[in-house]
């Protein structure tokens, strides 16, 4: 399901806007990265642009997500779920910045004020100079609610795994020669240095 979130007043709980952007990552945070070569050439890298920042990646590997139109752009609302029924959490962000390149297209996004933990995630694809195809997982974070305290050192593990686990959907989708449902009959770009288009 997929509605449009406003962009009302940002209200991002932590203080390091951006810096999924930067290097080193922030200081007094848990460190996520995970990389994945995802195949070779521009029909992957394409594909895989695709599955990432129209938030299929996402979906396919579990993950609830109610975003606004894709591709996503900087100053979107999206709201990631986790579990089920009265066990599930929603987890509010903002869209801190989105890159659409020839050769590199991802985004990143940080948490608001309700979301269980503090920080910023980041999800690109990259064409490197020998054509190989690669996706990339940056984040970093702390607890913010009780219930991700508790889960304490558990939560870098957990992240690391989800970062392979949607490393590996990336690449089932994206060499998978078929196209993301959302794009089926699509007929323009939303981004005119994209490419993409029908």
């Amino acid at each position: 399901m997929t509605r449009l979130i406003s962009e009302g007043r940002s209200t991002l709980n932590y203080p390091d806007r951006g810096a999924t952007a930067r290097r080193p990552l922030p200081a007094g945070y848990n460190i996520t990265h995970h990389r994945t070569r995802i195949g070779h050439g521009r029909a992957v890298l394409d594909a895989a642009a695709i599955a990432v920042t129209t938030f299929r990646a996402h979906r396919d590997s579990g993950m609830l997500v109610t975003a606004g139109p894709a591709p996503v752009r900087q100053g979107d609302r999206v709201v990631v779920g986790m579990g089920f029924g009265p066990l599930r959490i929603d987890a509010p962000c903002e869209v801190i910045w989105a890159v659409y390149e020839p050769r590199r297209t991802g985004f990143a996004y940080g948490t608001l004020s309700g979301h269980p933990a503090r920080g910023e995630e980041s999800f690109e694809v990259e064409m490197e100079a020998d054509g190989s195809v690669w996706f990339e997982v940056n984040a970093f974070s702390r607890p913010e609610r009780w219930y991700a305290r508790l889960g304490g050192p558990a939560l870098p593990f957990l992240q690391q795994a989800y970062a392979r686990r949607l490393g590996r959907y990336v690449r089932q989708i994206a060499t998978g020669a078929r196209p993301a449902r959302y794009w089926k009959g699509w007929t323009g770009s939303r981004r005119p240095d994209t490419g993409w288009g029908g």
